[in-house]
C-alpha cells in the first residue's frame, strides 16, 4: 500500500465569506460527529437517470486528523465512480477548484455557496464532502457527504424523513434551496463482515474477482478501497435525491 502524504492548502476567503466558512465548517463537524449508525444502502449495477445531468464534485474536506491521503485525489476517484453512473456527465474537480481559486478559497464555503458554484458550472448539483476517519492499514474510510442542486420544479421537503437522516443542514428560513438533494454519513471499517460482503459485492459488479487477490484488492490498496467506499455514497445520495431507484443489493458501510 502506497499512502500520499498531502496537507491541503486554503486560501484566504475573502471578507464576505468568513462567517459563512466557519458556519459550513460546524455543520459538517455536527454531521461527522453524530455517530455511524445509519440504515444500510443498495450496491450494485447503477440504474439510468435523467440524461445529461451534470453534477460537480469539490475537492474533499479532511476532518480525519491523517495527513496520508490527497483530498484532491480522493475527490478525483469519487468524480469517477458517479461518472460511471449512466446519464451523469461529471464536471471535475480542477474546474471547481480553478472557480474556487479565482475567489481566493479553497473549498466550498455554505450552501449558497455551493449553489453559486453550480451555477457558474451550469450544473444541476454539487457533491461536497468530508473524509472524516482515514487509517489505510486495517483500512477504514469514513466520509459524510452531501448534494445541493439547483431547483428546476418544486421539491417536496418532508420534516420527518429529514429529522431521521444524519443530519440536515440548518436552514435559514423557508430558502428551499438551502436544502440539500441528500447526504450520506459512512464509516467503512474492512474488518467488518457487512464491509466485505458489499466489497465482494462491488467486485463483482466489476467483474474484478480474479487475479491472486481476487475481491480482496478492494481492500488491499488504498485507492481501490477508497473507489468502494465512493462508490457506495454516491449511490446513497442519487437514491435520496430521487434520482436513482434503489437496487437489490444490500451494501456495508455504517
Amino acid at each position: 500500500m502506497i499512502a500520499v502524504r498531502w496537507e491541503i492548502e486554503l486560501g484566504a476567503a475573502k471578507p464576505g465569506m468568513a462567517r459563512a466558512s466557519g458556519y459550513w465548517v460546524v455543520v459538517l463537524c455536527l454531521l461527522a460527529g453524530m455517530g455511524c449508525s445509519q440504515s444500510k444502502k443498495p450496491l450494485g449495477g447503477w440504474a439510468a437517470i435523467t440524461p445529461n445531468t451534470a453534477i460537480a464534485v469539490a475537492p474533499a474536506l479532511n476532518f480525519s486528523g491523517s495527513a496520508d491521503f490527497d483530498p484532491v485525489k480522493v475527490a478525483d476517484i469519487l468524480a469517477s465512480e458517479l461518472s460511471q453512473v449512466p446519464g451523469v456527465a461529471v464536471i471535475g474537480v480542477n474546474r471547481v477548484l480553478a472557480i474556487l481559486a479565482e475567489q481566493g478559497t479553497g473549498r466550498i464555503e455554505s450552501p449558497e455557496h455551493a449553489l453559486a458554484i453550480c451555477d457558474r458550472l451550469g450544473a444541476d448539483a454539487i457533491v461536497v464532502f468530508a473524509v472524516t476517519e482515514y487509517d489505510a492499514h486495517t483500512p477504514v474510510v469514513g466520509i459524510v457527504a452531501q448534494m445541493y442542486g439547483r431547483e428546476t420544479e418544486e421539491r417536496s421537503f418532508d420534516p420527518v424523513a429529514t429529522s431521521q437522516a444524519a443530519r440536515p443542514f440548518p436552514v435559514t428560513g423557508d430558502r428551499q434551496s438551502s436544502r440539500p438533494w441528500a447526504q450520506s454519513q459512512r464509516t467503512f471499517n474492512a474488518r467488518h463482515d457487512v464491509v466485505q460482503e458489499a466489497v465482494k459485492a462491488y467486485a463483482e459488479s466489476r467483474n474484478a474477482t480474479d487475479g491472486p487477490y481476487g475481491w480482496k484488492r478492494y481492500v488491499a490498496s488504498q485507492e481501490w478501497y477508497l473507489r468502494f467506499c465512493s462508490h457506495t455514497v454516491c449511490r446513497d445520495l442519487l437514491e435520496q435525491s430521487g434520482r436513482l431507484p434503489v437496487s437489490a443489493v444490500a451494501a456495508g458501510g455504517e
